[in-house]
């Protein structure tokens, strides 16, 4: 049975393709009965949770929470619902929809990686999900694979996130500070070789967030900064964003006031600029050519004529 994601659009209330009854078992449980155990491991979103909260508010709570009973203690573990008790909690309601499963918590957990019931879980989240599974019941990567449906080339790679970030960033993500992609592909880097500068970034980012598109942005040009710059790079990434982005606003308003004849006269100025120093390279060169050469020759060849005949028709 397949629900459609937690975070719903703006507009639409909360909605799902069967109704409430299609949930086995699912009945009204008190919120303080429920054991947030998995909290750590989802990402917050304040955003998607007041939508939520306004959805339920609504309609009511149209889909069931999971829960699964913890033996050792006798405790009602939350598996899946983690925005909706939050929603809940917002409107100051007592008690949540919640379909209980009569399983241990480990099988249910795996149950969740393996189906993903309510939406589609972050990258980050199955990889905290994953740890805690293993963890608790000792499970090999294979038999963790084996148990939640997938291979354990998915495993190695979940597993391989979690090492790849330090303590802080794993914690930005969670705060939906930064994407999972932006976390191992930008700030993983930028920790193993300065974590210095990724802490001072995620410091700065804290107060002044920047979007995934931006970071990347960041990202590209602080490879090819000098020290110094990186340097204010870190201490005021959106201040650097933002000139970024005031540089290009300049650069294609003057692109428009130009028009077409500036980017020509552009590309002309550097078309002249590359013949003159081929022109120089082949002086140096002796007959017979290499191949691959020699077939350049005669596509350049070809061309010119047509480029002179253009040029002189546009200069009578």
């Amino acid at each position: 049975m397949t629900n459609p994601p937690e975070s719903q659009s703006r507009a639409a209330p909360e909605t799902h393709k069967q109704d409430v009854g299609a949930y086995v078992g699912a009945k009204q449980i008190d919120l303080h009965r429920l054991e947030l155990r998995f909290e750590a491991t989802r990402i917050t979103d304040p955003a998607a949770v007041q939508r939520l909260a306004e959805s339920i508010q609504t309609s009511g709570q149209l889909v069931a929470c999971i829960a699964a009973g913890d033996q050792d203690s006798g405790a009602l573990v939350l598996m899946d619902g983690y925005r909706r008790v939050g929603a809940l909690k917002r409107l100051g309601a007592d008690t949540a929809l919640v379909q209980c499963w009569h399983c241990p918590v480990g099988p249910a957990l795996a149950q969740m990686l393996a189906h993903s019931f309510s939406r589609a879980f972050d990258p980050m989240e199955e990889a905290l999900m994953l740890r805690e599974l293993i963890d608790s019941l000792g499970l090999s990567q294979r038999e963790a694979a084996r148990q939640c449906a997938r291979d354990v080339s998915w495993v190695q790679r979940r597993l391989v996130l979690l090492a790849a970030l330090p303590a802080d960033l794993v914690q930005a993500v969670r705060n939906a500070q930064v994407s999972s992609w932006a976390a191992a592909r930008i700030l993983a880097p930028l920790a193993r070789a300065n974590s210095e500068h990724a802490s001072q970034l995620l410091a700065g980012m804290a107060s002044s967030p920047l979007s995934t598109r931006e970071l990347q942005a960041w990202f590209v040009h602080y490879q090819s900064a000098q020290h110094t710059q990186r340097q204010r790079m870190v201490e005021h990434p959106r201040l650097f964003i933002d000139s970024l982005n005031e540089r290009q606003s300049q650069s294609i308003a003057k692109d428009l006031r130009g028009g077409p004849e500036r980017e020509v006269a552009s590309e002309l100025g550097y078309l002249q600029a590359l013949l003159q120093r081929a022109c120089r390279r082949l002086v140096a060169l002796n007959a017979p050519l290499e191949p691959a050469l020699k077939g350049a020759c005669v596509r350049l060849h070809a061309t010119l004529p047509e480029v002179s005949n253009e040029l002189k028709r546009l200069m009578p």
